[in-house]
């Protein structure tokens, strides 16, 4: 976790309401680093459904498989969360620490081993010493309360130098609900179904299945349009929890997706995966830019996504915004090889609004001076116009410094 907050930073932090249903504690397990809290304990009332989306590695870690094999049960009363290592290439050792773990949380909470899920996030390669939640859960179980956050986000930082949280209240039926989340990220970030590690919970009383429909269709636009540094980890995990108390204040259950009273609760749900995605990538390791990528013109949505991830993840691209430049022959680079249609001679770029490349060549009006004042903002546009159907995509990403080499270069040491 850096000591330096990131300069991209949001500016307000919003008040977390409680949620009739869950609980939060924090502690510190000693997990790797000692008198930093680094484990997070969330329980949620009897009923709570769940849905959860994963990293698509073919490496994925222990807890990842836990809660695969225990999401189609629907139901959940205990999240465990520990930073610091990742539970990931650790073989049954790995396998048996996640049992061990949920074991002891569902004895501090009264419930089954399968209604708890595990999130673990880290360092890869380390045997996770499961005995150290012995104890701590157990107080943890008894201290926890409706509040504490910001906390709670604090908890499972790595990198990250901001705790990311985001609220709404939405009215659905006769009752005012709410949805908090929470996630982690700064690096290892290229999002394949879900973020590094990201929760959100709500009271509005939601079926399973209709919670799963809303976070996969919600995932796409959010966490799959954020990439730090193009390499997606072997932890990525987004749940999702509804403890369906607001159904006592007059929330109607819902039990399918398509449910046309659902509709202003699916745009604040979808809201708050976009405010804690952004957060990602302003919390990029060493981000001092953050970089919004706007394809237009491709010859469909899918098309448009590979190439702006081009862009977004090109080292050249991304250290040309960290040094203020607006190389668009880099951009040009990113968008001939992405193996997407395109033709250079149809080809438009702008940078923050400023044309600076049309039709295969430099803009006949660049100016270079305006153009490097515009570079100098903490947000950049990169606007690409293909000239080749209707396809539009977006995403989000940061600049490359010399401060992403010297977190990861130290990481293990």
């Amino acid at each position: 976790m850096s000591s330096a907050v990131s300069p991209l930073a949001p500016t307000d932090v919003p008040e977390m309401p409680a949620i009739t249903g869950v609980k939060l504690g924090a502690a510190a397990a000693g997990i790797r680093q000692q008198g930093r809290a680094d484990v997070l304990l969330a329980i949620m009332d009897n009923g709570t459904t769940v849905a959860g989306v994963f990293t698509q590695s073919k490496c994925p870690s222990a807890p990842v498989e836990w809660c695969r094999a225990k999401l189609s049960r629907g139901k959940a009363r205990g999240l465990v969360v520990n930073s610091g290592n990742a539970n990931a290439f650790t073989g049954k050792t790995g396998r048996h620490a996640t049992a061990l773990t949920a074991s002891i949380a569902a004895k501090a909470l009264g419930c089954s081993a399968a209604e708890v899920f595990l999130a673990s996030t880290g360092v890869i390669g380390e045997p996770l010493d499961a005995t150290k939640f012995d104890g701590v859960l157990g107080t943890l179980a008894e201290q926890a309360a409706p509040g504490g956050w910001i906390d709670a986000a604090k908890a499972i930082m790595t990198t990250d130098t901001f705790p990311k949280v985001a609220t709404a209240t939405v009215k659905l039926g006769k009752a005012n609900v709410t949805i908090n989340g929470m996630a982690k990220g700064a690096g290892m970030i290229a999002p394949d179904m879900a973020t590094m590690l990201a929760f959100v919970f709500t009271d509005a009383p939601i079926a399973a299945g209709a919670l799963q429909s809303l976070l996969k269709s919600g995932v796409g636009d959010t966490f799959n349009a954020v990439t730090i540094d193009g390499d997606t980890s072997t932890s990525d995990t987004l749940l999702a929890f509804a403890t369906g108390a607001a159904a006592v204040r007059g929330a109607p259950k819902i039990s399918r997706a398509s449910d046309p009273r659902l509709k202003a609760f699916t745009k604040a749900f979808r809201g708050v995966l976009a405010d804690l995605a952004e957060q990602v990538a302003r919390d990029g390791e060493g981000a001092r830019k953050l970089v919004e990528i706007i394809v237009e013109g491709a010859v469909s949505k899918a098309s448009a996504r590979k190439i702006a991830k081009s862009v977004a993840n090109s080292p050249l691209v991304k250290t040309a915004i960290a040094g203020e430049d607006a190389n668009w022959g880099r951009v040009v680079m990113a968008v001939g090889k992405a193996g997407e249609p395109a033709n250079r001679d149809k080809l438009s770029i702008s940078f923050n609004g400023i044309r600076v490349a049309t039709r295969g060549a430099r803009d006949p009006s660049y100016d270079e001076a305006e153009v490097s004042r515009a570079m100098q903002n903490p947000k950049i546009q990169i606007s690409i116009a293909l000239g080749m159907g209707k396809g539009r995509d977006r995403v989000l990403t940061c600049d490359l410094t010399k401060e992403y080499v010297a977190i990861n270069g130290d990481y293990r040491s």
